[in-house]
């Protein structure tokens, strides 16, 4: 079988159109000759209606469908990013997805089962926001469900509700309504996934709150837990006073924040006080002791002596730690428990005790702590801070210690770097409280006594990954080193994965958090706020020797980090799990290394000991027109149905493809227009190939691609560069480096229409109707470049590809073999590709004269003198005849070589015209 194009069936073995015989054609002599029937090249083409066409056929013809017979090797698996189902999806979504999606269509093409799944990332805050503004009510777990509640609201017009109107309601008829709102923007998605033409297996699909993703983000959970490698602990850690939700550190984000020093001095008895600057002074009643570099002289006479705080009386100790920076200001600073990350370093290493007074609802405690109470600043306390949020705090501290005389001097305007939830408006807090952690790397492990060094084994884990781009790894590899603690993973909301695991109560009615009471695998997913363990009912609930459950849920990337697992089946369906993992690529953004690819890495790495995946394609961002990133946060983002339905959405994905993985590119509509510019062109371009050998009147022929047909150089010549992007294109494909296949396919597509189509019009219709050989090269070598260079644009601009491919091809374009070099080369044989490049630059020559004369390119000229630089003059030669069909040349044409400085600079080649005589323009002919 010829491997010049082989078109198949979804699912199937490609298959050959069936091949109609013509009775003394060269194509006859030649075995296995592939045939094409030309069904119906419509009189007017469009873009318009497109999708929604191919859309309906790929749907019911399954063309993406997975087939899961296929073998591994035979299989290209992709974990597909899971977009948040929070609202509406914007231009990034489109730009990073089509990048995917190019990677998907060519490895099909290349004879791989694509097994590209799409899920839904309902389960997370962002979902919790949008239901209370949506539907105007708020979560109180103490209420009872309400099986008939109707929510006052049904979208609010783009208006926000306030948190005081919004109505109270149950956890379960909270949960109920995420549901119901999620479930309807997954439809919304999906509609403009199919319009921007993922290839996507639509049977495929997965919610990252649905019961089978539960339940596996449950399992690995518990399994953890069984290794060691889930544990919970009561730890200072950061807090969202807004959310109301511990924070990770990887969903920190640092800003500037507007604040004051404060110069405030702490009292030595017998000596000099020490001034201390600080922007936090309303932590004064939480200070444990004050804190200087051990190399700093001013106060190494002071280490190991005791100071007593401001306003409150509290002795604390003055100690060294090499954190203090001598040169930020005064160099010693009050170490509280706990303002900063900092503090929970000095709380850490020195071994001091805690003082918490910040709770998480942000405000001082409302009783006065036991350090406090008894002593100077107890009525302070009880009056002016009890209850005070920090800011009203720091204003009653600031007036107090001005009275007292503490405060050196006014407060001094700064702006200062503070820690921010990446979704908060506050600066976060830190406070004491149970939380669970995953082991990450961030802090030493003694596993069964032994010490394990899991950054080691996970910065391993990055050396083996293939980044594309390489540069990538460095993100992967800094953030891993610079870990500080193990992945706190639980969460203080509703809706998410439950944390599955229950506690005793003892005999007093005290929770044992020690005594944890877990189900086994087959009874997940379980939700322990509303079921009770197994060996209880709920009559045991909160009571002595019954349970409590675990009010929390598991951070959102919890359950994302296991995505390979969860879309290959894993536990569940061992089959299609050894069929598809580890997987071959996960495609993403760079702002989420940190985040998803690496958490999907730790999970991989602890329950299956390998890499989730073999390559991660990281995405840049989109910049606004003022070069910054787009994002929902900064308002500056652009939906994309918008777009899509304006430009079409080949033009849309020809932006995206323009731009490399790893790139930042600049948002573009004249990028957009030109990629609809060469949808059409392909249209046309295609419509004027396939004319030749058709019948005008019933619009059918037959047209047979034996490369045995080509005889011509020109020809030839055109089939060996198509030959060299084939190559080319498909390397770079195979390296991740789509941006470059489309500028290599597309450069030469354009070449071919300006250049060759134009060269060869003139034979390929035949003088007087007669098909010489040369004719059938011309129409022959025509078919055959269309035929590859739709299949090399398919992934890019596949609506279009496939509108022309259904023209005359069976099956889909997207189900074809990806071409291959070998049979072009064989066609081209000893024949050199620059010799199209040659008559091009001649053609143009010949055009740039008439359009410096302002006459018509249908001009004839009566004669002319071409001078050819030496290497081009052979492939010139070669092409004089269809050269002076396309210039309109009806006399004498002589070629001559080309002496030093008598090229022309403005036309490719150096090739001028030196001498000629134009003809008269022909008659305009009268409109109408």
């Amino acid at each position: 079988m010829s491997d010049f194009p082989n078109p198949g069936a979804p699912a199937a073995p490609a298959q050959t159109p069936a091949a109609n015989a013509t009775s003394g054609s060269q194509a006859e002599q030649v075995a296995d000759v592939v045939r094409a029937v030309v069904r119906e090249v419509p009189d007017k083409v469009s873009t318009d209606g497109l999708e929604q066409k191919f859309d309906e056929r790929w749907a019911a013809e399954g063309t993406f469908a997975f087939d899961r017979s296929a073998t591994r090797d035979q299989i290209f698996s992709i974990d597909t990013p899971p977009p948040t189902v929070s609202g509406s999806l914007h231009v990034g979504h489109v730009f990073s997805y089509t990048h995917t999606d190019v990677v998907a269509r060519f490895q099909r093409m290349r004879g791989k089962e694509v097994f590209y799944p799409m899920g839904w990332d309902d389960n997370g805050l962002p979902t919790e926001r949008r239901v209370q503004n949506y539907y105007g009510v708020r979560c109180d777990p103490s209420l009872p469900y309400d099986p008939g509640f109707t929510p006052p609201h049904q979208g609010t017009e783009g208006k926000k509700v306030k948190p005081a109107d919004q109505v109270p309601i149950s956890r379960r008829n909270f949960i109920e309504l995420c549901e119901e709102l999620t479930a309807d923007d997954e439809r919304q998605f999906e509609e403009l996934w199919r319009l921007l033409g993922l290839s996507v297996d639509w049977s495929q699909t997965y919610q990252t709150i649905d019961a089978t993703s539960r339940a596996a983000s449950q399992r690995a959970f518990l399994r953890n837990l069984d290794r060691g490698e889930a544990y919970q602990a009561e730890a200072p850690g950061l807090w969202d006073v807004t959310f109301q939700t511990a924070v990770a550190q990887a969903e920190l984000e640092a800003r500037e924040y507007p604040g004051h020093y404060h110069r405030v001095a702490f009292h030595r008895e017998g000596g000099e006080p020490v001034h201390i600057e600080t922007t936090r002074p309303e932590l004064v009643p939480s200070v444990v002791a004050l804190i200087a570099h051990p190399d700093d002289e001013r106060y190494q006479h002071l280490f190991g002596t005791t100071v007593t705080s401001p306003l409150f009386g509290v002795e604390v100790p003055v100690l060294a730690h090499h954190a203090a920076a001598m040169d930020k200001g005064a160099g010693i600073a009050m170490c509280c428990t706990f303002g900063d990350l900092t503090d929970v370093q000095w709380w850490r290493e020195l071994q001091l005790p805690t003082r918490s007074v910040i709770g998480r609802d942000g405000r001082l405690a409302r009783e006065t702590p036991e350090w406090i109470a008894g002593g100077p600043g107890a009525d302070l306390y009880a009056e002016g801070l009890a209850g005070k949020t920090s800011f009203s705090a720091r204003t009653a501290v600031v007036d107090a210690l001005r009275e007292s005389g503490d405060l050196d001097g006014e407060p001094t305007p700064t702006q200062r770097m503070t820690n921010f939830y990446e979704k908060g408006d506050k600066p976060l807090e830190i406070v004491t409280s149970r939380q669970w952690y995953i082991r990450n790397g961030g802090r030493e492990w003694n596993a069964a006594g032994t010490r394990r060094d899991l950054k080691a084994e996970l910065l391993g884990r990055g050396k083996e990954l293939d980044f594309h781009p390489d540069f990538m790894r460095v993100r992967y590899e800094n953030w891993v080193n610079g870990l500080n603690g193990d992945w706190l993973i639980s969460r203080q909301r509703f809706f998410g994965v439950a944390v599955p695991v229950w506690y005793g109560v003892d005999e007093h009615g005290d929770v044992d958090y020690d005594r944890l009471i877990t189900p086994s695998e087959a009874e997940l997913p379980v939700d322990p706020t509303s079921q009770a363990p197994a060996g209880y009912d709920e009559s045991q609930r909160g009571v002595p020797g019954g349970f409590v459950g675990d009010n929390d849920v598991m951070d959102t990337w919890a359950t994302s980090s296991l995505t390979p697992l969860i879309v290959s089946g894993w536990e569940r369906d061992a089959d299609l799990f050894d069929r598809v993992f580890p997987m071959d690529l996960r495609p993403q953004g760079q702002d989420i290394i940190r985040t998803w690819l690496f958490s999907s890495v730790v999970r991989s790495h602890l329950e299956c000991g390998v890499l989730p995946w073999k390559h991660a394609a990281i995405s840049g961002w989109i910049l606004d027109p003022d070069r910054k990133k787009m994002s929902k946060s900064k308002g500056n983002v652009v939906t994309p149905m918008d777009l899509l339905e304006q430009h079409g959405s080949d033009a849309v994905r020809y932006w995206a493809a323009a731009a490399r993985l790893g790139t930042d590119a600049a948002f573009e509509i004249g990028q957009m227009k030109i990629g609809r510019r060469l949808a059409i062109k392909v249209l046309n371009a295609s419509k004027f190939a396939l004319t030749f050998g058709v019948d005008p009147e019933t619009g059918a022929g037959e047209i047979a691609l034996d490369p045995a047909a080509v005889t011509v150089d020109l020809d030839r010549a055109m089939l060996a560069g198509l030959a060299d992007v084939v190559d080319q294109a498909t390397t770079a494909l195979e390296s991740y480096d789509h941006t470059r296949a489309l500028e290599l396919t597309e450069s030469y597509f354009w070449a071919f229409c300006d250049d060759y189509l134009e060269l060869v019009k003139d034979r390929a219709y035949g003088a007087d109707g007669t098909v010489t050989a040369d004719t059938l090269s011309a129409r022959t070598a025509l078919a055959i470049a269309l035929d590859v260079m739709l299949r090399l644009l398919a992934p890019f601009i596949p609506f279009a590809t496939e509108e022309v491919w259904s023209w005359w091809r069976s099956g889909s374009v997207h189900r074809a073999e990806w071409p291959t070099a070998r049979p072009l080369r064989d066609a081209a044989a000893g024949v050199d590709p620059t010799g199209l490049t040659a008559a091009g630059h001649a053609l143009a020559a010949l055009r740039k004269l008439k359009s410096a004369a302002k006459v018509s390119m249908k001009t004839p000229i009566l004669s002319g003198t071409v001078a050819v630089p030496a290497h081009l003059l052979p492939g010139v030669e070669s092409a004089v005849v269809d050269l002076r069909g396309a210039g309109r040349v009806t006399g004498p044409l002589e070629l001559v070589e080309a002496t030093d400085g008598q090229g022309d600079p403005d036309v490719q080649g150096g090739i001028v015209v030196v001498e000629h005589e134009l003809g008269e323009p022909p008659v305009k002919k009268p409109r109408g």
